[in-house]
């Protein structure tokens, strides 16, 4: 497959970095960030919150340290390396292993596109009654034309500020319920697994952990090949860098947190179980009036519309990486790479009949790839001939690997949990 395709670019063709100017106008934490409130996050904290009120906020603690690291690591890959993850998995590793973790990957990428798309099909059936597989066309095609014709970045910035504006308003109405805030600080910190719960608890971790953002962040960071400075110039870069991680993540950690606290007080409080995503428009209500479910249809579309552009530009990266290519969407590969993701979604959602237990799963599904990616990552980062002298130290090494280890040992019980 790889021989059949590496030549398809036209004769000549050199990919640009480019693609990513958006990026010069937010931090790259602040854009994975953004994926915390999409349709993915919102199916699995509603459930988490609904189905197990506050037991399960400690996932989010969890997922959200290790994604700290993970994220602030794969970024140093692509300032020291001017390489982003994919690109150097195809470089570094040997083509048996490497070819199967971006395989897997790509796999992955379809994951997080299902969910998005389907989560901006969810909205215009809300909007208006628009059939759900019709809706997701829709949004496939939107989504298609902003990528491949750079229109994404007119509109990139007002979609992002919308939907935190929306998950500013998870933060006003927690002033609006009651929340037992006792129950809420012993779930932060106190692991626990209830009966029947290992499917929501990975996806809350596929929802926060998402393999994509890790190739993503790594690329946009690549892209404005630091590398290529002077060593002091690199050690500020790395510096600002990790500050833009940490309180991005911090933001992802309270929106998703906020995500579960409200629908603890509200439907696992009241009994009422959740089956659709639609439901949500109630956490709105206190805050919205009449008008909760028209807000949240809006908000949900703009997600998954902002979210989808995202995961297909890390599938293009992930695909282009494998011919040991930046993202470049004018290069041949990197805009198949898109449309594999994009289409390769589309044609899964035709067979999905319950489309809430789709975006579930789908974030289950990424959590299960996350070994693959964290494994490789960190061997990357670990090794001198990768990084030089800015590898990982020998406690970032093994506390990387553990938190791999973590994930996998999750995994595992989540095996057991279907036994």
């Amino acid at each position: 497959m790889f021989k059949t395709l590496k030549n398809i670019d036209k004769k000549g063709y050199e990919p640009q970095y480019g693609g990513l100017d958006i990026f010069k106008y937010i931090g790259p934490g602040l854009l994975v960030t953004v994926g915390f409130i999409d349709p993915g996050n919102w199916a699995s904290n509603l459930a988490a919150g609904a189905d197990y009120g506050y037991a399960l906020l400690w996932m989010v603690s969890l997922s959200t340290i290790m994604l700290i690291f993970l994220q602030h690591n794969v970024a140093h890959l692509g300032i020291a390396t001017g390489l982003c993850l994919s690109e150097a998995t195809m470089i570094y590793i040997k083509p048996t292993y490497s070819k199967l973790i971006l395989s897997s990957a790509m796999l992955a990428s379809v994951s997080t596109s299902l969910a998005e798309i389907l989560g901006g099909a969810i909205a215009l059936n809300m909007l208006f009654d628009l059939p759900i597989r019709a809706g997701a066309l829709l949004v496939t095609i939107f989504v298609l034309i902003m990528l491949y014709t750079n229109a994404y970045r007119m509109i990139e910035k007002w979609i992002i500020a919308f939907v935190s504006v929306i998950g500013l308003s998870f933060f006003y109405e927690l002033s609006l319920v009651d929340i037992d805030w006792n129950s809420a600080m012993t779930g932060w910190v106190t692991p626990s697994f209830p009966k029947g719960s290992m499917i929501v608890i990975m996806s809350v971790l596929g929802a926060v952990v998402m393999p994509h953002n890790l190739f993503l962040h790594s690329e946009i960071i690549q892209s404005r090949q630091w590398n290529l400075k002077d060593d002091k110039i690199i050690k500020k870069q790395l510096k600002f860098e990790f500050l833009d991680t940490f309180i991005s993540m911090i933001i992802g950690w309270a929106i998703n947190s906020a995500m579960i606290l409200l629908a603890a007080a509200t439907f696992f409080k009241t009994k009422t179980p959740v089956t659709e995503l639609e439901q949500a428009n109630h956490l709105l209500a206190p805050l919205l009036g009449e008008h909760a479910a028209v807000v949240f249809a809006v908000a949900l579309l703009f997600a998954g519309l902002a979210s989808t552009i995202t995961s297909g530009m890390a599938a293009g990266s992930i695909f282009a990486g494998m011919f040991k290519e930046p993202y470049d969407i004018k290069d041949n590969h990197s805009r198949l790479g898109v449309a594999l993701s994009l289409l390769l979604a589309l044609a899964i959602i035709y067979f999905i009949s319950n489309p809430f237990q789709g975006l579930i799963i789908s974030q289950m599904i990424l959590s299960i790839q996350l070994p693959f990616t964290i494994f490789a990552q960190v061997y990357l980062t670990s090794s001198s001939k990768v990084m030089g002298k800015y590898k990982n130290s020998n406690l970032s090494k093994y506390t990387l690997y553990t938190m791999g280890g973590i994930i996998t040992i999750l995994n595992i019980a989540l095996f057991i949990s279907f036994l």
